[in-house]
């Protein structure tokens, strides 16, 4: 008489057979999502994440997409200080650097590089996805065709190189709103919601559709809400206004004045389509330091402008307009990030997994950080009142770790003389 399966061993049978038919009606059910909802990119996120065991996008992912190259000409080597590397970060710094995953921390002071190093496989020529840092590129790209007359002011309406902002109160929507992150559209930005505008407009292949189908909201001008959506529409702008891809017209206009070692890659959002200008722009830590230094010397490279003074001054000064926290603005310009710190400002470039690319002008030092991960922003504490509260203001916004990498890349300016 054949052995009857024991009462465990039925269980486990059945829990199998229920986690089987679990696992295909979720995968069902999702499909069913996915092809009704017309959100296809979800299958190029999901691929690119939940299915290689990770929970969302890294810094390493250049060739899932494709991509434009940046052509670099006329390299202009870093001098390296004799210390180069002689100081040895603290046990407290090291697990800072290690506990967010740092991948690259350089410190220059001028155009002399202090310290430089790498963590895990990235080295020196690794190019790695700058995320919204590439933000503040775009807009130095607009100051760029402002001064060449493509486009006429800062003022200007979006409308005069794009025609869905010609109406529905979209008409009223400028190119300064668009980089003071305060164009009063629908956008949502989130980094972790798979069915938001950043999710799509990151793993979709259809940025014109996307950004053109934006509505307004609100009255621009009034209030800071970051949107990425912004710097995607300044993007179509310079290609409207100078005839140009935003690739090539980087490449002429900054990475072959720079003096960058490598060549750069914008990715795309699909094969020979448009740059995701409000990320991806790939470079290697030493070239996004020559970023940092060309903000540092408002818009110069040795005797040569760049980029005009005038817009750098109106670029890298605090906005009037309020946040949605209720408080004044203290921590942006004209797409890049500004920080008082006790009235020795800082002006940055960040990306959303901790790419910094620093400058503390007093000091003359350039810092850039890349890595995999970052903290949570400094927020305002519930009915928080008193003497320091402006100080506290200051700081809200910013990134926690941020204030962590300006302190180590101080303190290595002052041990290397």
């Amino acid at each position: 008489m054949p052995k009857q399966p024991s009462k465990i061993g039925r269980v486990t049978k059945k829990l199998l057979r229920f986690s089987f038919f679990t696992f295909l009606a979720i995968i069902i059910l999702l499909n069913l999502f996915i092809v009704l909802s017309g959100r296809f990119y979800l299958y190029k996120g999901i691929a690119n994440t939940y299915l290689v065991g990770q929970a969302g996008p890294t810094i390493y992912e250049r060739d899932i997409f494709a991509y434009t190259t940046i052509q670099n000409d006329n390299v202009d080597q870093w001098e390296t200080h004799t210390d180069l590397n002689n100081y040895t970060l603290s046990i407290k710094d090291q697990q800072l650097m290690e506990s967010l995953g740092t991948k690259a921390f350089l410190v220059f002071r001028g155009d002399t590089l202090l310290y430089e190093k790498y963590w895990d496989s990235h080295k020196k020529t690794t190019v790695s996805n700058s995320f919204s840092a590439a933000k503040t590129v775009v807009a130095l790209l607009i100051g760029i065709a402002i001064e060449e007359g493509s486009i006429k002011s800062l003022d200007e309406p979006v409308g005069n190189y794009l025609k869905a902002y010609k109406s529905n109160g979209k008409e009223k929507i400028t190119i300064r709103h668009l980089l003071m992150m305060a164009s009063g559209l629908d956008w949502q930005e989130s980094a972790k919601n798979p069915l938001s505008e950043n999710a799509e407009s990151y793993y979709g292949s259809d940025l014109w559709g996307l950004v053109n189908r934006q509505k307004a909201i609100e009255e621009p001008g009034k209030t800071f809400k970051y949107q990425s959506g912004n710097s995607q529409l300044l993007g179509f702008i310079i290609e409207k206004a100078t005839g140009k891809t935003v690739s090539e017209y980087t490449e002429e206009k900054l990475w072959k004045k720079i003096g960058a070692e490598q060549e750069a890659y914008w990715s795309l959002d699909k094969e020979n389509g448009d740059e995701k200008s409000f990320c991806c722009l790939y470079a290697s830590a030493r070239d996004f330091g020559r970023l940092g230094k060309l903000i540092l010397n408002k818009g110069k490279v040795g005797n040569e402008t760049v980029v005009p003074e005038w817009y750098m001054n109106e670029m890298t000064k605090l906005v009037e307009m309020d946040t949605e926290e209720g408080i004044p603005n203290q921590r942006y310009g004209l797409h890049i990030w500004l920080y008082n710190n006790n009235n020795n400002p800082i002006m940055y470039c960040r990306g959303i997994k901790g790419q910094y690319i620093a400058n503390i002008p007093s000091e003359k030092l350039t810092i850039v950080r890349i890595g995999m991960e970052r903290k949570d922003n400094f927020v305002l504490p519930k009915n928080f009142k008193g003497v320091n509260r402006k100080l506290v203001e200051d700081k809200v916004g910013h990134p926690k770790d941020f204030f962590e990498y300006m302190r180590v890349g101080q303190e290595i300016s002052k041990a290397i003389k």
